[in-house]
């Protein structure tokens, strides 16, 4: 069994086709499928089930991922340990929240590549569930959320405050207002994400209400986007108003600025963090990372962390 076995294993568990997984890895799919059918007869267990597509996992193989997931961390762990003053380089894997990632991603992707010209910044969506499930296992090596679920081994640093705009209708009883106070949002329809996104739970609680239908002028519906900009449209055309995070406002038009209501102080808010294994092996890139976004953000937000 060699360590480049165990990459191809794990390539291959995470793309679901030998053909993207020796595109992955740099090699022939039939280098690749031959390591891994070699692998699968030295343990005695099979560990795909290449009748389905994409490829599967068995029991055994589920297991023998994990595992190797954690045997090449170590591996990339001792070589950093070696690495101390040199250049960042290969691959720094990254999960993002949806709410997030169209607005921040924009701004500091540019930034932190102009920094660190060799380290290729791997980005997925997904939710925080998700993303945290996938730091546990080690298949992403850093996360952003905006909530935190604490597991186990698992280090949080918070980033930044991004506070939160109203973003309302011109033709809204709220329109008048220079300002707002979260106690006039309570009776308020709200255009609202839908459920698993932790944005949605937070202005539930900043309203401190119940979830009900939107009345908006001859409109009695129950709508629910998975995007922001979707609820932002809506607001545009339908009417109503919406909760945004301050970072969704960097790209507005002069016209669409002003719809956006900031709240009075102490204004509501939430907090950016990054998460990650606290023994990761590439814990210099992290850092790296983490630093480029502290300092892009504090000419943008204006909040410390």
């Amino acid at each position: 069994m060699t360590l480049t076995q165990l990459s191809y294993v794990v390539a291959l568990a995470e793309k679901g086709h030998f053909g993207r997984a020796a595109e992955a890895c740099n090699i022939s799919q039939p280098t690749l499928s031959a390591q891994i059918q070699k692998l699968e007869q030295e343990l005695g267990a099979v560990l795909f089930d290449r009748s389905f597509q994409p490829v599967r996992t068995t029991e055994h193989g589920e297991r023998f991922v994990n595992q190797a997931r954690a045997v090449l961390a170590e591996r990339d762990h001792l070589v950093s340990l070696l690495d101390v003053d040199g250049d960042l380089v290969g691959e720094l894997r990254v999960g993002i929240i949806p709410t997030l990632s169209t607005y921040l991603l924009p701004i500091v992707m540019p930034a932190f590549a102009e920094q660190f010209p060799q380290v290729e910044l791997s980005v997925q969506e997904l939710t925080t569930s998700s993303l945290m499930e996938r730091i546990v296992s080690r298949e992403l090596d850093a996360g952003l959320v905006a909530t935190v679920e604490r597991r186990p081994g698992v280090d949080v640093a918070p980033l930044f405050r991004e506070a939160f705009v109203a973003y309302v209708s011109d033709n809204h009883q709220l329109a008048a207002a220079s300002s707002l106070h979260a106690s006039d949002l309570v009776d308020v329809p709200l255009w609202l994400l839908t459920e698993g996104h932790c944005l949605r739970d937070q202005v539930l609680e900043l309203c401190e209400r119940a979830e009900g239908p939107c009345e908006i002028g001859d409109y009695r519906v129950r709508f629910e986007s998975g995007n922001l900009e979707t609820l932002r449209h809506m607001v545009d055309r339908l009417g109503g108003i919406t909760l945004l995070p301050q970072l969704s406002t960097y790209f507005l038009d002069p016209t669409s600025m002003r719809r956006v209501r900031t709240f009075d102080a102490p204004a509501p808010y939430r907090q950016i963090s990054l998460v990650s294994r606290r023994a990761g092996a590439k814990r210099r890139m992290i850092e790296a990372f983490s630093g480029v976004i502290i300092h892009t953000m504090s000419d943008i937000v204006g909040h410390d962390a």
